[in-house]
């Protein structure tokens, strides 16, 4: 699938620095792209990279590219990702919600365990 657009691609063949998606342009050849691409890492990459790829959506000459399946439109890692988020919210409150908004009731839970 495009990183981009989720439009199905046929990687049968070698993927070039200059393979771009048939339905909306997005090089194909970059780190968004790629396999091994993994926000947080170092450079982002689960490869030992020696240089930073500064534009992850744009076409490199990364020699560790693969073609994966880490887009948007993926079940696997930003599942993941969006799972985690969803504990972080349950556990200190929504996103979207006013961070003192509450702070009696902690303050009174609280006091009522070591009054």
């Amino acid at each position: 699938m495009c990183w981009k657009c989720g439009a199905e691609q046929d990687f049968s063949h070698s993927v070039y620095r200059s393979s771009t998606c048939a339905s909306c342009g997005a090089d194909l050849h970059s780190c968004r792209g790629c396999a091994f691409y993994a926000p947080g890492s170092h450079f982002d990459c689960h490869e030992t990279v020696d240089e930073l790829v500064a534009d992850k959506e744009r076409a490199n000459f990364c020699e560790h590219f693969k073609a994966g399946k880490n887009s948007k439109w993926s079940d696997g890692q930003n599942g993941a990702q969006d799972k985690n988020a969803a504990a972080v919210n349950a556990l200190f409150g929504g996103a979207n919600e006013n961070p003192l908004q509450g702070k009696n009731a902690a303050r009174d839970a609280f006091n009522s365990l070591f009054g």
